[in-house]
Formats: C-alpha cells, structure tokens, sequence
C-alpha cells in the first residue's frame, strides 16, 4: 500500500469533501463556535473566527484548488486547509467527538461541523474576500484549477510552452495549476506517458493533448471514486468514508511491482527535495 503523502489531500479528496458541505451544510446557520487548539487559527484568532462564524449562514460551498470556500451571509468566506492530515466531518450534536477535534461549529440542524487535524498543519480563518490578496495571498495567487475552471488545452499548451522547467514540478506549482499534489502528478504523467524530469518546453502539441487529456480524465475519475485514502488513512470524506481511487493507481505507491499499463517494465522510485516520484521508465 502507499505510504503517507504530504501532498494529501488532493483536489479529488478536497473536491469530494466540498460536494459533502455542499450536500450538507449549505443553508445552515452556524449558531456557536468552539475553538480548541488556536495553531489552527494561527492566521487570525479564536476570537476572530469565532466572532466572524457565529451567527452566519453558510451561502455555498467552492473550491480553488487544495481550498474549501464557504461564503457566508455576512459578506465574509470561510476558508478551510487540510493540508497533511485535516479531516471536515459533519456529525450529530450527540456523537462523540474524534480525537484532535479542533474546532466545532454548531448548526441550526443540531449537527456539527468538526474540523479535526492531528498534526495541526491545516487551518480555519474567516477572511474579506475584498481583501484576498492580503488576508490570504496563498489563495489569489493560486493559478488554474483544472476542475472548477476553464482549462482549455490551449491554456496547457500556452504554460508548457512558456517553460524549460521538469513537468513534475510545473505540474506540482500551484501557481501555475492549482490542486495537483505529488499522487496524482505521478499518475497524470503516466498516462500521459511522459518522464517527470523531461523540460516542459520539450513536447510537442500531440503530447501536451495527451497531458491534458490525463489531467482532466484522472481528477475526474478520482473524484467519482471519493478521492485516494493511502496507508495513513487520516483522510476522509464528510461522513467519515474513505475513498477508493487508490485502488486504481498505475504508478503511486507501486514501487518495485510490474507495470500495469505496459507488463514489460518495472516501478521505479526516486526521491528528490523530500519528495517521491513513481514512473515506468519503459512506458514514460
């Protein structure tokens, strides 16, 4: 099984969880906040966000890549990070909360939202959305989301066109393209049969198609699948449910086992910055 991934959660897992709010919360007053460990308000405060939820209604649930967006009735969004290990769970009032349970908002509905996190990496902040670029400067420079926007494959063209860098760290920039995360940049160049170190720059319209093509087809697969749960299991959806695309990676957390797609090579591993790629070196 693959091990822990700091790029967990992805676009998939957080896409599926904001359909969960969506499903769920939307329309709700938020009656009462509690705050338990403030690192993860680390951004504004426990009173600020407990000052900036309460009474409000939740409006709608979005994403921008990795960011779950809530606006609220009071002009202001919610912005939640899972980051590494964060998990958002809707629950009854009566249930008994999760270890790491770190802030609890208490619905009209008399169900919770909890936001649970036992490495403390995510965050909650209530913030203007006048003010993004200085609330939140992660957030508006964020680049394409290649769900939620437009993405055409001439806006792919145009990005790799513009750039000698490897495609595995363009495709992890989330200023360039917002969402990807070291799990399925592994499997998007798979599919794309493209080596992660080869410089951008260097193929050509029909591979660049291809690359779009795996894109687009991957997160949507995966998001259909409720995301990829790995052997950390930290993450899952709004109920508490994994996901199961992990059980359809061609390459993440395969090291060393044959190649499903083409039977001839082998898994390979490499490690670079701290961080794992997975490719086939026969098909790639």
């Amino acid at each position: 099984p693959a091990g822990p991934s700091t790029d967990m959660p992805e676009l998939p897992e957080v896409e599926t969880v904001r359909r969960g709010l969506d499903r769920h919360v939307v329309g709700q007053r938020i009656v009462s906040v509690e705050v338990g460990r403030e690192r993860v308000v680390r951004r504004t405060s426990r009173v600020e966000l407990i000052g900036g939820l309460t009474d409000t209604v939740v409006l709608a649930a979005e994403r921008r890549g990795k960011y779950l967006l809530l606006p609220l009735d009071s002009g202001n969004v919610l912005m939640m990070h899972l980051r590494m290990s964060g998990q958002v769970l809707f629950a009854d009032a009566r249930s008994h909360r999760r270890a790491h349970t770190h802030v609890v908002m208490h619905l009209d509905s008399r169900r919770e939202v909890w936001f649970v996190d036992p490495r403390t990496f995510g965050e909650v902040v209530v913030f203007n959305p006048d003010r993004i670029a200085v609330e939140l400067p992660c957030v508006a420079a964020l680049g394409v989301d290649p769900i939620s926007d437009e993405f055409p494959r001439t806006e792919l063209r145009r990005i790799v066109r513009s750039t000698s860098r490897a495609l595995k760290p363009l495709l992890l920039d989330q200023k360039v393209i917002a969402g990807i995360g070291n799990v399925y940049a592994d499997e998007v160049l798979h599919r794309a049969r493209l080596r992660p170190n080869r410089p951008a720059d260097s193929i050509d319209a029909a591979a660049t198609w291809r690359l779009h093509a795996a894109i687009v087809d991957i997160l949507t697969s995966a998001i259909a699948a409720g995301g990829s749960t790995l052997g950390d299991a930290q993450y899952v959806d709004l109920m508490g449910e994994s996901g199961s695309y992990q059980d359809q990676h061609s390459v993440y957390g395969r090291s060393g086992e044959r190649c499903l797609t083409c039977g001839r090579g082998w898994i390979r591993r490499t490690i670079n910055g701290g961080r794992s790629t997975h490719y086939c070196a026969w098909c790639q």
